[in-house]
């Protein structure tokens, strides 16, 4: 698994963390979160107390506890020693179970997210005007919104039927998803998101419109390919995405010969790109 190291400083306290490429996702050390928290400079003790809160929360059945993950982090002195860390879902929960006025603003912040759930599951409207304000705020254009809400929608109806027919743990919808991707894009979504220079961003988030309508018809076609035939598990879907993605596929070449421009593209909606990015699409496309 390959690993890429950082230090993230919270005012004067660093917080070891590390990139995991597989899940896309941060771990950050749960002793140097804690010892932020309570403002204890002294490792040993943010890391006894942490062991305290652990137990307390292990007694009373808490599942922050065991979604802690044990990773190699560098120590002060230089060598690097199996640490307790935690992805950002679970650091959450276990601030909450930090009595500090540094945690004050984060729990605030998570009962506003929580009474906002509640009020999308009564008015599902409300999630969707969020989703279309938060595009607009990052200069997506009206056409582009509508168009990635309309595959969201679509990609809403095959995860619905995925979950109907035997696909249930959340890796079987990652391989069923990449299956499509790669088939109709020729580059699997790590690939991909490489190609956009993006790390834990939504990769559907910075694709461009021509990625969203061919990603849209590709997860089309594998949902009415899967119900003609009442696909059910992993192997009867996957080979429904196989045959949806090549739907797809066919229709980038044909659309790619005559535009003479690639589909799949690095264009994205971060920061200025640095100048070295066209030249990396291009070996990416090569390969």
């Amino acid at each position: 698994m390959n690993k890429e190291q950082a230090l993230a400083i919270f005012e004067d306290y660093k917080i070891r963390r590390i990139y995991d490429e597989k899940s896309e996702m941060w771990f950050f050390s749960v002793v140097d979160v804690v010892a932020a928290l309570i403002q204890q400079p002294d490792y040993q003790a943010a890391r006894n107390y942490w062991k305290v809160l652990k137990n307390r929360l292990r007694k009373e059945g808490s599942e922050s506890v065991t979604k802690c993950n044990r990773l190699k982090l560098e120590a002060t002195d230089g060598k690097k020693y199996m640490t307790d860390v935690a992805n950002p879902e679970t650091l959450l929960r276990l601030i909450q179970s930090v009595p500090s006025p540094k945690a004050e603003p984060i729990k605030l912040w998570l009962a506003k997210v929580g009474y906002e759930r509640i009020q999308d599951m009564s008015d599902p409207a409300r999630s969707l005007d969020r989703a279309r304000d938060y595009w607009k705020q990052h200069g997506r254009s009206e056409k582009w919104i509508q168009q990635r809400m309309m595959g969201q929608e679509t990609r809403n109806k095959l995860t619905d039927y995925w979950k109907e027919h035997d696909i249930k743990e959340q890796d079987e919808y990652a391989i069923l998803t990449n299956i499509i991707h790669q088939e109709w894009s020729g580059v699997s979504i790590k690939k991909h998101k490489e190609i956009k220079e993006l790390k834990t961003q939504n990769l559907r988030d910075h694709m461009s419109e021509a990625e969203l309508i061919f990603t849209a018809l590709a997860e089309f076609s594998t949902r009415q390919i899967a119900e003609s035939v009442d696909a059910t598990g992993m192997i009867e879907n996957a080979k429904a995405g196989k045959k949806g993605g090549n739907i797809a596929k066919k229709a980038r070449f044909e659309l790619e010969q005559k535009t003479g421009k690639s589909v799949v593209t690095g264009e994205n909606f971060l920061p200025p790109a640095p100048a070295h990015l066209n030249k990396k699409l291009r070996e990416h496309l090569d390969e």
